[in-house]
């Protein structure tokens, strides 16, 4: 049999101030949710523990992103807490809230804030670098090397070194972004490079010399005369004693070769020889 929770709490918004945690979270388990008396008690308890939510983003105080912005997730994790506290578990919020908050943040910056897709162990190493680089920026007054924190951490140069790089993949650049201050300025898009027309032909051509050696040595004679010495078919045929009719033949057979090796599609052709 179900028992009603009893709710001896104020029933005035206004007055939950005075009410202490197992008061307010007891309102938040007996009133349905959009109550404004719920609310209310809601309310009280982020207020209550600001301090701890702000305590778990300092934690990233040396992160790019906004404070603000990883205060509101730990008021999310926070507002999760309060909801899901049982106390019939425990009957510290704050053992359980803070978690739940720490949590939340570290799943804002695994999920929602990398542009690229980072394994979360190298996640992990990158904000250990970067606190480390700051702490030994602190105690020597200079930027540290990749050694220095490589030893701090207990990691080679080239782990330093991914970690740091992982940092291109957490927020990327807008193509329209100015590369200066001034007007007028070039954008990112500006400098980028563009698709190469030619790069599709040259991978083909590639794969043709790949094949070129499997044609008799007769029908590499002819292809070379006549696309790289740009010789007509009348000007190869008196060049190999042949009529011009039978260099044509010759010719479509050796393109239509090469056609299917690169293509993939119709195997080695029976080709006709001279």
């Amino acid at each position: 049999m179900t028992t009603a929770t009893t709710v001896s709490a104020p029933a005035q918004p206004g007055e939950l101030d005075v009410c202490d945690d197992a008061e307010l979270l007891g309102l938040v388990r007996a009133l349905p949710r959009g109550a404004s008396l719920r609310d209310a008690a809601c309310e009280q308890l982020i207020t209550r523990y600001q301090p701890l939510v702000r305590s778990c983003v300092l934690r990233y105080k040396n992160s790019t992103e906004p404070q603000e912005d990883l205060m509101q997730v730990g008021y999310v994790g926070l507002l999760k807490a309060i909801n899901n506290f049982d106390p019939a578990v425990g009957n510290s919020l704050a053992g359980y809230a803070q978690p739940c908050v720490s949590g939340e943040i570290k799943r804002h910056f695994r999920d929602k804030r990398w542009q690229v897709h980072v394994k979360r162990s190298l996640q992990e190493r990158r904000l250990e670098v970067r606190t480390a680089s700051s702490e030994l920026t602190n105690e020597l007054g200079r930027t540290p090397t990749d050694a220095e924190v490589g030893r701090r951490l207990e990691l080679t140069d080239s782990e330093v070194r991914e970690a740091k790089g992982a940092d291109l993949a957490f927020q990327s650049a807008s193509l329209d972004s100015p590369l200066g201050a001034q007007d007028g300025t070039a954008s990112l898009a500006d400098v980028l490079g563009e698709d190469d027309p030619n790069l599709e032909h040259l991978v083909d051509m590639q794969a043709v010399w790949a094949h070129f050696s499997d044609l008799p040595e007769r029908e590499q004679q002819l292809v070379l005369m006549r696309f790289y010495g740009n010789m007509t078919q009348a000007e190869i045929g008196e060049r190999l004693g042949v009529s011009q009719m039978h260099v044509s033949r010759l010719l479509a057979g050796a393109l239509s070769y090469l056609r299917s090796r690169v293509s993939d599609e119709g195997g080695r052709v029976t080709r006709a020889h001279a």
